[in-house]
């Protein structure tokens, strides 16, 4: 599962990444590939160290072992696991590529966000309140490898992994699994995010295509009605869970032809979030809706 607390170690890791991303050049000047290697570490090693005081500590540690939850929150939070080591695999692809003045990095970016992933199951492993879990791994290698196989075949990100949050009422029912403000339920309430891959379709095209090459078409997956990890009979409000597929329009913002070199790092920043477009919604009871503006 993707706590709270691994969205914020993940969070420090990649503001770490993308302030030595925009100061690449200065790496050069010194012993570029020792302190290339060492940021990451540095950044890396201070967040376990960090987590494990500020949140381990004040659980029971025990032996390594594993637990399954591959049912809990339908599958949300195993896609979140995808979507977070996508993008870690992307970040650190690019700084690594910039820093050591390498075109297309083929296994660093991917090397070092497994490595980081498997350190946080590993700490989990060893809590007596989770474990250490075998489908959070394979989530984390799939959104490694569909970063990976696309820059190894194409050479750039046609399809990206993407991430929206639009606020639910359902965090109130159990507040201290869903969070008791914003903050909080940004980063643990799953019935209010959704997952998407987003595919850039000018790239699909012929070259010559009059496709807008920014305009992406996105496909999204969401769950709702969800008050607990595992499905539980609640007489009083009766929530069926359901699950939720969207079809619509995105940005690259990378794609668009931005004027100043402050714009272009800030699109680069924020390419992660799907920009808000006209959505239609089809849940798994066969429900439509038609969204003129979704996030």
């Amino acid at each position: 599962m993707l706590h709270q607390k691994h969205y914020l170690l993940l969070f420090t890791f990649l503001v770490g990444i993308s302030i030595m991303n925009a100061q690449h050049d200065s790496l050069a000047m010194r012993n570029r590939r020792l302190a290339t290697w060492s940021v990451p570490l540095a950044i890396g090693s201070s967040s376990y160290i960090l987590l494990s005081e500020l949140w381990y500590k004040k659980y029971p540690r025990t032996h390594l072992h594993s637990f399954n939850d591959n049912s809990e929150w339908m599958q949300m939070d195993k896609v979140g696991h995808a979507f977070t080591s996508y993008t870690l695999t992307r970040y650190l692809t690019s700084y690594y590529s910039k820093s050591l003045h390498i075109n297309h990095d083929k296994w660093r970016g991917a090397a070092t966000s497994i490595l980081y992933m498997t350190g946080i199951e590993l700490l989990d492993g060893k809590s007596a309140q989770w474990g250490f879990s075998w489908g959070d791994m394979f989530a984390n290698a799939s959104g490694i490898f569909i970063f990976s196989a696309q820059d190894f075949f194409w050479k750039e990100q046609r399809i990206t992994l993407k991430f929206s949050y639009t606020p639910s009422h359902f965090a109130k029912y159990n507040e201290e699994a869903l969070g008791r403000n914003f903050q909080q339920r940004i980063l643990k309430d799953y019935n209010a995010q959704t997952y998407w891959a987003s595919f850039n379709v000018h790239k699909f095209l012929a070259s010559d295509a009059a496709f807008p090459r920014w305009l992406n078409i996105a496909i999204g997956y969401g769950a709702t009605k969800m008050t607990s990890a595992n499905f539980i009979v609640d007489d009083v409000n009766n929530f069926q869970r359901e699950r939720e597929f969207y079809f619509s329009f995105d940005a690259d913002l990378e794609r668009v032809r931005w004027k100043k070199k402050w714009m272009q790092r800030t699109a680069k920043v924020l390419s992660f979030i799907k920009i808000p477009g006209p959505t239609f919604e089809i849940r798994d009871n066969g429900k439509m809706k038609f969204h003129g503006l979704f996030f």
